[in-house]
Formats: structure tokens, C-alpha cells, sequence
């Protein structure tokens, strides 16, 4: 189905915010002017209350209604007929915003290699020029998994009063030293391609195609390989597993680039909301607005009790845990627990 045209009586808008002020980054450096493009869906009613905004993850783009299909929609839990949904393409990443192919105003070529550093506190210090800009005074609803939900603790840390509700999904407080090892892995098979260094699309790629199969582990889990891999007669060679790895990786490396992933992967690894904040539970401590946290039982990526952590350091939290063989991706798409969950949270504060 034509998604434009799907929506085209409830207002769906693809558009680049330019940024010509200048973004201090953690790292010291400065992008002097930055695009995000993002999407939105419905409208804002009269009292500018209806603000649903998404924050994707890693590979993710601006499309949410078209990757989280059973939850963004119409007649689905956020409607665009009642709801005013955006989600911006974050920076780094290759679907429209500033990323290492986009031009380096300093040098009137690309950044490639060059481009500077992000944090997951960067990265949600430019979704705020982008409220500023939109001149969205209060967002009901901020929702992200992931890193997206990485993004979205630090955002909702320093919008203060200015949000309501958090729905923080598969995702922690301070990326552990599981994550940044495993990040570090697929840096290494990014590393080991003989085109990486090259300054062009295509460098790295087949690199990154082993990056996301190794990836792909820690996105499932052993339960959900055996279910949906498992070999259906006997062989010594030729295996479902290894098939389904290597067009995992084909598929990405056919949308995405190896320089982006480089870079998204770096800004996972940086998160830590307490730093320079006395601490994590300090700076949980100091998010205003009501807090879900919801777990993956199964998740062997963020472990479902660091997401529980969450709701416990935080002034107004409240846990809930998917179910599922489908490991950290369950976030994606178990929808019916997702839309209850969802359901039970915002009934609680009637």
C-alpha cells in the first residue's frame, strides 16, 4: 500500500528541518549547521496537547508508521486522526539528515572519515532545535526503543515539565560493557574490509554485512533461531541459520552504509545519563515527567533488568515486560502486548 496515499486525509508530511545555528558537541567539536529530516502524521489539535513523537533506532528511519506498522496508523493505538505523530531521522544516520556523506561546510566535501563524534545526548539536543523550531511547546507522548530509547532518556531529562509521559522500550540508562563489546565486534568486521578507509558509498559494505549478522544475534534469541531456523532435514553443510545471517547482512548493507552504522554504534556506546550528573540514579531522579519502562523477558542485548532499573530510579515509573522468544527485536513487533501495555498506563493516570 502507497503510504502517502494511505494517509493523504490525515496529514502526512516528509520534510527537512535546516539548522544554521551551530550544535556544541560533547566531543568539543561543532557541527556549524545540520539537516534532520523527519515525518508527521495527523495534526495538532487546538490545544497542542496531542504530540506523539518517535525516536528510532539504529538502522531506522523517519518512517514510523512504516516500520512500526502494528502500532502507528489508522484505527491503530497512535492514530493519526487523533494523534499528531513525528519521528526525525537522527543525526549520523543516511535517511536525509546530516550524516558522513553529507557536505563539510569547513571544507566543501564530504565528511566521510571526518565527521565528528556524536553522543546519544547530541543526539537529542538536535531533536530539540527541531521542537524549538516546530514550535511544539509540550509533547504528551515521547516513545523510542533501542537506541531510540537511549535518545529519548537523555530528551526527557532535560525537557523538564515540558513532557508528559516517557515509554522507554528494550533499552537502558548506560549502555553496558555487553553492548559496547558487542558493538565493537561488528566495528572490527567494518575494519577488516579491505575498501574501509575509501572515501565512497560503498566502502566498508561487506564489512557491514558481517556486522549485521553479528548483529542479528544479539537482536533474536537461541529460542527464536530453533523455532524459525531449525533444519528440516539432515545435511553437514548448506544450514537455514547461516542463509538467514548472511541475507541479513546483504539487506542492510543494500540500505545503509558502513560510515552511518559506524557512527550510530559509537553514539550507542556513549550513553550514560549520569555523566557529568553525579550519577545515573541522580539523573534518573531528575526526569519529570511519568515514566514506562518496558522490558524484553528474552532480550540478551539490554537485559529486561536494566530496563526494570529504570523504572525504579525515576520519580513516577512503572514496569512492564514483553513475553517472547523473539529476543531485544520483540520491541518491534509484539504489538498486542505493546498496545496493552500502553493502554494500562495511560488508564492508570485517569
Amino acid at each position: 500500500m502507497n503510504l502517502t496515499s494511505q494517509y493523504a486525509d490525515l496529514t502526512m508530511a516528509k520534510e527537512v528541518f535546516h539548522s544554521t545555528e551551530p550544535l556544541q558537541l560533547e566531543s568539543g567539536e561543532v557541527l556549524r549547521k545540520f539537516d534532520l529530516a523527519y515525518t508527521t502524521y495527523g495534526q495538532m489539535n487546538a490545544k497542542k496537547s496531542n504530540v506523539i513523537w518517535v525516536v528510532h533506532a539504529l538502522t531506522g528511519d523517519s518512517n514510523a508508521a512504516e516500520w512500526w506498522n502494528g502500532l502507528i496508523g489508522e484505527d491503530k493505538f497512535f492514530d493519526p486522526g487523533r494523534h499528531f505523530i513525528i519521528c526525525a531521522n537522527l543525526l549520523g544516520s543516511c535517511y536525509g539528515s546530516t550524516h558522513p556523506f553529507s557536505e563539510n561546510p569547513d571544507t566543501g566535501i564530504p565528511y566521510f572519515y571526518d565527521f565528528p563524534q556524536v553522543t546519544t545526548r547530541d543526539l537529542a539536543a538536535s531533536l530539540e532545535r527541531l521542537r524549538q523550531h516546530l514550535g511544539i511547546e509540550r509533547i504528551q507522548t515521547l516513545i523510542g526503543g533501542s537506541l531510540g530509547g537511549q535518545v529519548c532518556l537523555e530528551w526527557a531529562l532535560t525537557l523538564g515539565q515540558k513532557l508528559d509521559n516517557a515509554v522507554i522500550l528494550a533499552s537502558t540508562a548506560k549502555t553496558s560493557p555487553w553492548v559496547i563489546g558487542f558493538n565493537e565486534t561488528q566495528r572490527m568486521a567494518i575494519e577488516s574490509d579491505c575498501t574501509w578507509g575509501e572515501c565512497h558509498e560503498l566502502a566498508g559494505s561487506k564489512g557491514l554485512e558481517t556486522a549485521r549478522a553479528i548483529a542479528m544475534l544479539t537482536y533474536r534469541h537461541p529460542d527464536d533461531l530453533l523455532i524459525k531456523q531449525s533444519e528440516r532435514e539432515e545435511k553437514t553443510d548448506g544450514f537455514r541459520a547461516s542463509s538467514y545471517l548472511r541475507y541479513q547482512g546483504k539487506k542492510l548493507a543494500k540500505r545503509f552504509n558502513a560510515l552511518s552504522y559506524w557512527t550510530l554504534s559509537k553514539a550507542m556506546d556513549s550513553h550514560d545519563l549520569g555523566r557529568g550528573r553525579g550519577g545515573v540514579e541522580i539523573a534518573l531522579g531528575k526526569i519529570e515527567a511519568k515514566v514506562l519502562s518496558i522490558g524484553v523477558n528474552s532480550d540478551l542485548l539490554f537485559l529486561s533488568s536494566e530496563c526494570q532499573f529504570i523504572s525504579q530510579k525515576v520519580k513516577r515509573g512503572t514496569y512492564k515486560e514483553i513475553k517472547s522468544t523473539a529476543g531485544h527485536d520483540a520491541f518491534l513487533i509484539e504489538f498486542e502486548q505493546l498496545a496493552y501495555f500502553l493502554q494500562s498506563f495511560y488508564l492508570e493516570q485517569r
